[in-house]
């Protein structure tokens, strides 16, 4: 039988062999990065801009804030030859830019934004008119080249509504102190003078804040040379050449019960000791990201006595044993920061004692960086998104080493509490509670402020004795004890102790003590869905019930009757399945309402 003619194989087929030519040109396009290809130009730029200096990876967000300052934006040319200089993929330099409110993406061969006017448009601005400015501006303003956006608080409640011309404050804004700003120029924060005499602890169960509306945006402060005259740096030098125990001033920030600053209320000597068991090498990271909304009494410290805090932070360090501390400033505090700069390399030119390696890092506006972990992996140079736990920082935090992590506060007070002993700090105190605590006071009060009063005070009296009574025109309605998140109650609820522990019955908590004042001319319910759109805005959007269901309560809480079966379930997701401290408290605002205001939301008695 005759055979069928064999299938034609494709391998049976002669191939010629390529060239030398052809292999070289195949290694060289196989060689190429996919992608964007750096551009000759804007690598030279960079390495211009960036000097010769350290390409960490933990400095990303450094060297895109000196791209977003020098060319007012983030050019997509400038971010991928910022990949290929430090060896990071363009799809991680991207996420990370995007990620933080304050970097401007450009895209293509877009031009840079003009100059940008920030409105704050956080609780207390709001109640002081914000709206209408964010309404008027661009009208007044009249230039294309001129963007009015509203941004979340700035921290500057005191002063509100507060304005910022690219990074100058306008404080107590109107249309035409903005227009003068804009006309004159006034794009940089003004520098400080080291001139001034500022003791806070000669001011307890007083007002920090000036009772006047006739308040530079950067007020005097004690210099270095004026701190050394005032016995500065005393404590450090004493524990540096061993002539002070450092089981002592342990001892003693155990005994005066001073807690964590910043809102978590940790027993600080507690936090050292444990850090101090912890393997070498061990880190600082030190939180003045200060973004709840309300909050403005680290600002208000820093920008008058910075050497105070800087004690704080190297007696710490000496007694728990840190190598290295990282003090995150949120971007929002420019004179802060400028200030806080200067002082740092005056302390580094003539220091007092051995100095850790201390390195000044820079927010770039995310609320979500005040929460430890998230703060931490900013520092790291990557998006702020919480970390699970466990592992805790204080074992596993700042590139993997024991962390000891301090709010801007707790460390403000080191030098005093054992200079003046425990019990100076413990004996202050009302109905039952001992310590100080810095209130952040705004709203419908008639002297907004930093009031340092004794813990335990009330919200009627921190009204009537320290902040001169409620503003004209204006009775008591409500309250916000504890900032955004702190949730909100009645006046009939003033009475309430103001400390750690005491509001957690009444659904609320004191937080960093924001205290924001509503009065009868004012809703509760407008309080509540302001704090939720800012939640919702500042979500990291990691976890879902966060991301999802703060924007789904917004959504409902716009409506004149709430649908309270529906937000219910929504407040039990997000507490119960949020990983960190934003989702699960972006509900308090909500359930006060339910419980004590029913009657502003459709709901009977």
């Amino acid at each position: 039988m005759p055979t069928s003619p064999k299938t034609a194989n494709p391998s049976d087929a002669t191939v010629a062999f390529a060239s030398v030519d052809d292999m070289r040109q195949r290694i060289r396009m196989k060689s190429k990065l996919k992608g964007r290809q750096t551009d000759d130009a804007a690598l030279q730029e960079l390495r211009v801009l960036l000097g010769h200096g350290p390409h960490r990876r933990d400095l990303l967000i450094e060297n895109l804030h000196l791209l977003n300052d020098h060319f007012g934006g983030l050019h997509e040319r400038h971010m991928v030859a910022l990949a290929k200089e430090m060896n990071i993929p363009m799809a991680e330099v991207y996420e990370v830019a995007t990620f933080y409110h304050h970097f401007e993406v450009i895209r293509g061969d877009d031009a840079a934004p003009g100059l940008t006017v920030r409105v704050c448009d956080g609780l207390s601005c709001e109640l002081a008119g914000a709206q209408a400015l964010l309404t008027q501006l661009p009208a007044i303003l009249g230039r294309d080249d001129v963007r009015v956006i509203a941004a979340p608080c700035i921290g500057r409640c005191e002063q509100a509504p507060a304005v910022v011309v690219h990074q100058h404050p306008v404080l107590f804004a109107t249309t035409a102190s903005v227009l003068e700003a804009v006309k004159a120029g006034q794009t940089r924060h003004p520098r400080a003078q080291d001139h001034a005499q500022f003791d806070a602890s000669a001011q307890a169960e007083q007002s920090v804040s000036p009772t006047t509306q006739a308040v530079p945006p950067s007020p005097d402060y004690v210099g270095l040379q004026a701190y050394l005259a005032q016995g500065g740096y005393a404590l450090a030098k004493a524990l540096a050449s061993g002539q002070q125990d450092p089981q002592a001033v342990l001892q003693a920030m155990e005994d005066s019960g001073l807690r964590g600053l910043g809102g978590a209320g940790f027993p600080a000597g507690r936090k050292w000791r444990i850090v101090r068991d912890q393997m070498a090498p061990k880190l600082m990271a030190v939180n003045i990201d200060e973004g709840e909304p309300g909050t403005f009494k680290d600002r208000t410290y820093l920008e008058r006595d910075p050497h105070r805090f800087l004690e704080g932070l190297l007696v710490a360090a000496q007694v728990v044993g840190i190598d290295a501390c990282y003090i995150y400033l949120r971007d929002e505090y420019h004179g802060c920061r400028a200030l806080l700069a200067a002082e740092l390399a005056n302390l580094q030119a003539n220091p007092p004692c051995p100095l850790p390696l201390i390195e000044l890092r820079r927010g770039a506006g995310a609320y979500i960086c005040g929460e430890e972990s998230a703060m931490i992996e900013s520092i790291e140079g990557k998006r702020g998104e919480p970390r699970m736990r466990p592992p805790y920082i204080a074992q596993v935090g700042l590139f993997g080493r024991p962390t000891l992590e301090h709010n801007f506060e707790t460390l403000f007070w080191v030098r005093d509490i054992f200079q003046k002993g425990p019990q100076w700090f413990s004996g202050f105190g009302r109905n039952g509670r001992k310590g100080l605590r810095s209130f952040s006071v705004s709203g419908r009060v008639k002297h907004p402020g930093v009031k340092l009063a004794p813990a335990g005070i009330t919200v009627k009296e921190l009204i009537e004795e320290y902040c001169g009574g409620m503003a004209d025109g204006h009775d008591f309605y409500a309250y916000l004890p504890g900032g955004a998140s702190g949730g909100i109650l009645p006046a009939s609820l003033g009475d309430i102790p103001l400390d750690f522990d005491t509001l957690q019955p009444y659904g609320c908590f004191i937080g960093s003590a924001a205290v924001i004042v509503l009065g009868h001319q004012d809703k509760a319910r407008d309080a509540a869905l302001n704090m939720m759109r800012f939640f919702a805005h500042e979500s990291c959007g990691q976890c879902t019930p966060c991301r999802v269901g703060t924007a789904k309560a917004v959504a409902l809480m716009a409506v004149p009757v709430w649908d309270n079966t529906t937000l219910e379930d929504l407040n039990v997701v997000m507490t119960d399945a949020s990983i960190c401290g934003l989702g699960q408290a972006a509900p308090n605002p909500v359930r006060c309402i339910q419980k004590y205001f029913p009657l502003e939301i459709g709901a009977s008695l």
